[in-house]
């Protein structure tokens, strides 16, 4: 990556009750989750698993690659505060969207970088937000822009895996240096 993806104020607090939901997967559910928790208008977080062809499926069987779902997380966030586009950005930003079925060492579907869309217009917002990743960097982006798929919500030990885990070798060698990045070039996002 070369250049960052610009990024604009927005208010601290919600100012609407009106809500949203995107779905995304960039490789381990605990760096993307991680990466987009303390932004403000982030609302919720569920790690889970969607896009495969097995209903109900476990972390085990998302491992074995076989069932064809991503590791995801569905965030639920106020419009008004930070919009699905700059969601999108800092998400292309703090994954390398450029690898095909892979993040780091981890390698496999389920660590495909991936956007569900949950209506026409995300789709339409997908599309110019991986094009302007397209722009900062040096590869070609290869995320997966598809229809939401059904959602399955992962184990209890998945949620909130960083901060629960914060010394855990992965969270400090994999997910510390995501969350860092995110906290530099989007300051102005972070929840106060």
């Amino acid at each position: 990556m070369n250049k960052t993806m610009d990024s604009t104020a927005i208010p601290s607090t919600p100012t609407s009750d009106r809500t949203e939901v995107a779905t995304l997967g960039g490789g381990c559910f605990w760096c993307v989750e991680a990466v987009l928790q303390d932004l403000t208008g982030v609302l919720s977080l569920e790690s889970g698993y969607s896009g495969g062809n097995t209903t109900n499926p476990g972390y085990r069987e998302i491992c074995t690659g076989l069932t064809g779902h991503a590791e995801v997380v569905r965030i639920t966030f106020d419009p008004t505060v930070i919009t699905y586009r700059e969601i999108l950005d800092i998400f292309f930003t703090t994954h390398d969207p450029t690898t095909l079925n892979q993040q780091g060492n981890d390698i496999g579907t389920q660590y495909r970088s991936v956007i569900f869309y949950h209506t026409p217009e995300q789709q339409e917002i997908a599309e110019a937000a991986k094009k302007a990743a397209g722009e900062i960097w040096d590869h070609p982006v290869v995320t997966e822009i598809s229809p939401a798929p059904e959602f399955f919500k992962a184990e209890t030990y998945h949620q909130n895996y960083y901060k629960e885990n914060p010394y855990q070798p992965y969270c400090s060698i994999v997910i510390a240096p995501k969350v860092r990045k995110m906290r530099e070039l989007y300051r102005d996002k972070l929840k106060r």
